[in-house]
C-alpha cells in the first residue's frame, strides 16, 4: 500500500506531467454509483440527514481534512479550489486573463450556472481523496466503506428549513471512525487554517470594514468575530433564527412566483426596461453570507469560499437551482446581460450568455470550457437531490412532484379550504404566512456605487433598540436585507458601470408574529406607515447613516395571492400595488415623486 507521502508525491508528478502536456485538468463530475440502465444518480443530502450515514460521513470528513491538509501549491489541494472563487486574483488550471479579478460572475445571469461546476469540482476532489481513505480500512469494513465512497456526495445545509448552523460545523473537533479506529480529529467543517497564511501578492486588503478584522491576515477562517478574533457561533444563530421565517418566505416564493431566468438569477437583472425584479436566488443567497460570516470570512466575498461552510451553502444554493428547473422544464436561459464587473476573463460591458465561457471550468482535458448551455443540469455532473428523481418520471410529472415536496417544506398546512380566504380572516384558520391570499413585502433598491463595504439594511416594526450590539436579532426585527460589494472581486477595475442591487423582504411572517390577524390593506397601511423602520449596519456592528447611502429606496407592496387548493400546485400571483404612504418621509424610502420601479 502506498504510503501518504508517495501517493501526494504520485499525485504532485501526475498534475506537473498534465500541466507539462498542456493537458486541463477535467471537470466531470462522479459518474461512479450512476445507474447505467435507469440514469438513477446518487443523491447530495441535507446535513441533517448525511450526518448520520455512517461510513458516507466517515469518509467525507477525511477526504475533507486531506484536501485541507494538503500542499497548498497542488493543482487540487483545498486552498488552490477554494481560491478559484475569489483571491488569489490569477490563474486556474492554466485560464489566463487580463483583468486582476475573480473568476466569480456576481451580479450575473452566469451566477447559479458558474457554480454548479465549482461545486463538481469541489465534489470531485472529495470523491477522490475519499476513494483513496476507502482502500486503507481493515478488509473486514473495506468493501462497506469503499461502497460509500464509490456513492459519496458533498452534503447541503438546507437553512430555509434549519435556521441554524449544523451543531458539527461548530466543533473544533470531531470524532469518525478511521481506518485505524474511533478516532477524535481536527474538525475540517469548524475552520480552515491556511499554511502558510498567504502574503499579500495572493490576499490583498480589501473587503472589511474599517473597526472590524482584517481578514487577510488571519491564520484561520472566522465567523462573526469578536475582538480577540474567535467566532461567535451563538450570536450567528440568534442572527439565522431571527431572519428563519423570512428566508423560507423568500425561497418559498421565488420557487413558486419566477418561472424566468434572468429574473430569477441575480441582483441586478432588469428586463430592459429599467424594472428590477426584487427576489431573486443570490438576494437570499447573500443572507447566508452576511449573517454567518458577519465580518469574518464568510461576509468578505473575496475570501468566503476558504470558510468550509461556503461548501453547505452552496450545495444548499445549487439545489434551489434545480428545483427551480425541475418546477419550470420550459424554462431555459434565453436571458443576456451586460456584465457590471469585471472577472479575470470577462470585461465590465460584455455581454453574457448562455454559450460564455464559465472560466475556469474545463469540461475535458483538451481545454473546452463550460458553458450555461453545456452544465445545465445536474445529469452532467453525476448527483441529484433528494426531491428530484428526473430518471422515474417526465418532465410534467417531476414538476408536479417537486411542487409537493417544495409545499410540505416551505408552506405547510394540514388543511386547505377550498373557498377564497379573505385578507380579513386567512390568519385565523391555520395558514401559514406562505399561504396567505395577500403578501406584503418591502422592497430594497440600491446603487452600487454606494457601497463601500458589505453592511445589512435591518426593517424593523417599531424603532430599532438603542444598543447597536442587539439589531441584528431584536425581538421587533422582521428580517435583515444583506448587502454584499461584490466590487471587491475586481478591486482594481477602473469601470464604471451604472448598476443598481435589487432584494426583497416579507413583511407577513413578522407582521402575523405581532398578532396582526387582519392583513387588509385597510390595517396594514396606517400600521405599517406608523410602525415600518429601517436601520442600517456595517459588518463590525457600527451603524451607518442612511445619508451615507444616498441610493437607498425602500417601498412597500401588498400583492393579492390565491392559495393553492392541492398539495401538487402553487398559489396564483396576482399584480403588486405599490403604496408610497408607507415609505414617504422616511429617510431612504420611496418618496411620492420616486419612480417605484415596481
Amino acid at each position: 500500500m502506498l504510503s501518504v507521502a508517495v501517493f501526494r508525491l504520485a499525485c504532485s508528478l501526475v498534475i506537473a506531467v498534465l500541466a507539462a502536456l498542456g493537458n486541463a485538468f477535467a471537470i466531470r463530475g462522479i459518474q461512479a454509483g450512476v445507474n447505467a440502465y435507469t440514469g438513477e444518480r446518487p443523491l447530495r443530502q441535507e446535513f441533517s440527514t448525511f450526518k448520520n450515514t455512517g461510513p458516507a460521513f466517515d469518509l467525507y470528513i477525511q477526504a475533507l481534512l486531506r484536501s485541507q491538509q494538503a500542499d497548498q501549491r497542488q493543482l487540487l489541494s483545498y486552498y488552490e479550489v477554494a481560491g478559484v472563487h475569489g483571491v488569489p486574483f490569477r490563474a486556474w488550471d492554466g485560464v489566463t486573463g487580463k483583468n486582476w479579478a475573480a473568476y466569480c460572475p456576481h451580479g450575473s445571469v452566469l451566477f447559479p450556472t458558474w457554480h454548479r461546476p465549482y461545486m463538481a469540482l469541489y465534489e470531485q476532489v472529495i470523491w477522490l481523496n475519499a476513494q483513496w481513505i476507502a482502500a486503507k480500512y481493515p478488509a473486514s469494513q473495506r468493501a462497506r466503506y469503499r461502497a460509500a465512497a464509490l456513492t459519496l456526495r458533498i452534503p447541503y445545509w438546507d437553512w430555509s428549513v434549519n435556521p441554524t448552523m449544523p451543531p458539527e460545523v461548530n466543533q473544533p473537533t470531531i470524532y469518525i471512525k478511521a481506518p485505524n479506529g474511533t478516532i477524535n480529529v481536527p474538525n475540517p467543517l469548524y475552520t480552515y487554517t491556511f499554511h502558510p497564511l498567504p502574503s499579500n501578492d495572493d490576499f490583498p486588503p480589501i473587503g472589511s470594514p474599517p473597526n472590524g478584522p482584517k481578514v487577510w491576515s488571519l491564520q484561520s477562517t472566522v465567523r462573526y468575530p469578536d475582538g480577540n478574533n474567535q467566532s461567535q457561533p451563538d450570536l450567528i444563530n440568534r442572527q439565522l433564527q431571527a431572519n428563519g421565517a423570512a428566508l423560507q418566505s423568500m425561497t418559498y416564493t421565488l420557487l413558486t412566483q419566477q418561472p424566468d431566468y434572468g429574473p430569477f438569477s441575480n441582483t441586478r437583472y432588469n428586463d430592459g426596461s429599467g424594472v428590477g425584479r426584487y427576489n431573486n436566488i443570490e438576494n437570499i443567497h447573500n443572507a447566508i453570507h452576511m449573517l454567518v460570516g458577519n465580518g469574518g470570512h464568510m461576509s468578505n466575498i473575496p475570501y468566503s469560499s476558504f470558510d468550509p461552510i461556503f461548501w453547505l451553502h452552496h450545495a444548499n444554493t445549487d439545489r434551489l437551482f434545480a428545483l427551480w428547473q425541475a418546477v419550470y422544464p420550459e424554462s431555459n436561459f434565453t436571458s443576456s446581460q451586460v456584465s457590471a464587473y469585471d472577472t479575470l476573463t470577462i470585461d465590465a460591458g460584455q455581454t453574457e450568455d448562455i454559450n460564455t465561457p464559465l472560466a475556469p471550468f474545463h469540461s475535458d482535458d483538451s481545454g473546452t470550457l463550460w458553458t450555461s448551455a453545456t452544465s445545465w443540469t445536474t445529469k452532467e455532473f453525476g448527483y441529484s437531490y433528494p426531491e428530484i428523481n428526473d430518471w422515474a418520471f417526465n418532465s410534467s410529472q417531476l414538476s408536479s412532484n417537486v411542487k409537493t415536496r417544495l409545499n410540505a417544506l416551505y408552506n405547510p398546512t394540514k388543511t386547505i379550504s377550498k373557498r377564497a380566504v379573505s385578507a380579513d380572516t386567512s390568519s385565523s384558520i391555520g395558514l401559514s404566512p406562505n399561504a396567505m391570499n395577500i403578501q406584503w413585502l418591502a422592497k430594497i433598491r440600491i446603487s452600487k456605487s454606494d457601497i463601500a463595504s458589505p453592511f445589512f439594511v435591518h426593517l424593523y416594526l417599531g424603532q430599532a433598540p438603542a444598543d447597536p450590539n442587539s439589531w441584528s436579532f431584536a425581538p421587533n426585527l422582521i428580517a435583515s436585507h444583506s448587502v454584499i460589494d461584490t466590487s471587491m472581486l475586481n478591486p482594481a477595475s477602473d469601470q464604471a458601470i451604472p448598476t443598481t442591487l435589487y432584494g426583497q423582504i416579507p413583511l407577513n411572517p413578522a407582521l402575523l408574529a405581532a398578532g396582526n390577524s387582519n392583513l387588509s390593506s385597510s390595517k396594514m397601511v396606517p400600521l405599517l406607515k406608523s410602525q415600518l423602520s429601517w436601520r442600517l449596519q456595517r459588518t463590525d456592528d457600527v451603524p451607518l447613516d442612511i445619508g451615507e447611502v444616498p441610493s437607498l429606496k425602500v417601498h412597500v407592496v401588498g400583492q393579492q395571492v390565491k392559495p393553492r387548493v392541492r398539495e401538487d400546485e402553487f398559489p396564483e400571483y396576482g399584480k403588486a400595488q405599490v403604496y408610497r404612504e408607507v415609505t414617504s418621509g422616511k429617510a431612504g424610502g420611496l418618496q411620492e415623486e420616486d419612480d417605484d420601479q415596481d
